[in-house]
């Protein structure tokens, strides 16, 4: 159980991080490969603003949120806009962001010295309690705390609200928005603050859990992001919910009882037969059923 308890912390982070993800490819239709880029450098806007400006950590995790969203927004400016407006392939936009991601991955190994950073030792209460034997600490409830209401929050915004509308408007269709009279721009630019965000939040929780935060720290998220959301169905945020969570399970109990390994190759093996089994993820729809539903 306490095992278990670990991996759904674990796998309610990789879901908030994978949410910004699937957000992304349902409203853009790109893959994103700068995304772990942006986790990374939300975790150095909230260590920096704990370790420099003696900030507290909701106020760290506030300006993590902040240097995500912006540096996704930056990243929409310079290397997606510009592809958009020439009507460029995917794969463009997929080598756009590679070469986004190399450059903010060097900016941050100069910035870092490649060193590992960690979080003062007082920067969240240590508080354990202990219920049937079962030792649950603060961080953990506050983790899975915050992943609930940002989920809850991002439905309630894409589904309850003017602006989720025209989020949504534009994921069918941006022809269609712009017939009804929605500027597909800013809608995008609100998407890419939205996912940037998101990944900040998680990369301030991932240093705080495990209390590491490097340059290269979002290479592998980004790597189980794209596993969560082929689990999950591509665009489907509760697919991305479930499938981080179930991830962050398996990994844990894998790492707990077997070897760390081994937990790579059990998530990868269940990706093999989920795909083999449903390729359009667990929640996933195919192109036919989505084409009837529109209709």
């Amino acid at each position: 159980m306490q095992q278990l308890l670990n991996g759904v912390v674990v796998g309610s982070v990789y879901a908030l991080f994978a949410l910004g993800f699937t957000l992304l490819f349902g409203v853009n239709h790109i893959m994103n490969m700068a995304h772990g880029s942006v986790f990374m450098w939300g975790a150095f806007a909230g260590l920096y603003a704990v370790t420099m400006l003696d900030a507290p950590i909701y106020v760290a995790l506030l300006i993590g949120m902040l240097a995500g969203g912006l540096v996704s927004v930056a990243l929409d400016v310079f290397a997606f806009r510009p592809l958009r407006r020439r009507n460029a392939p995917e794969f463009s936009a997929i080598v756009s962001s590679i070469g986004a991601d190399l450059v903010l991955l060097a900016i941050a190994q100069k910035v870092s010295n490649t060193a590992v950073m960690r979080f003062p030792f007082d920067a969240f209460p240590v508080v354990v309690y202990t219920v049937f034997g079962l030792r649950i600490q603060l961080l953990q409830l506050v983790i899975i705390g915050l992943v609930v209401a940002m989920v809850f929050g991002l439905v309630w915004y894409l589904y309850r609200t003017t602006f989720g509308q025209r989020i949504r408007s534009v994921a069918y269709s941006e022809q269609t928005s712009r017939l009804l009279g929605i500027n597909p721009g800013p809608v995008n630019m609100q998407v890419f603050l939205i996912s940037g965000a998101l990944a900040g939040m998680a990369g301030v929780l991932i240093g705080l859990v495990f209390n590491s935060v490097h340059f290269a720290m979002g290479e592998p998220l980004l790597l189980r992001a794209f596993v969560i959301i082929i689990l999950g169905g591509l665009g489907s945020i509760p697919g991305a919910l479930i499938a981080g969570l179930a991830i962050g399970i398996v990994q844990t109990l894998a790492v707990a009882y077997v070897s760390s390994g081994v937990a790579e190759a059990v998530v990868f093996v269940a990706l093999f037969i989920v795909i083999l089994v449903k390729p359009t993820g667990l929640f996933g729809r195919s192109t036919a059923a989505m084409r009837i539903q529109r209709a």
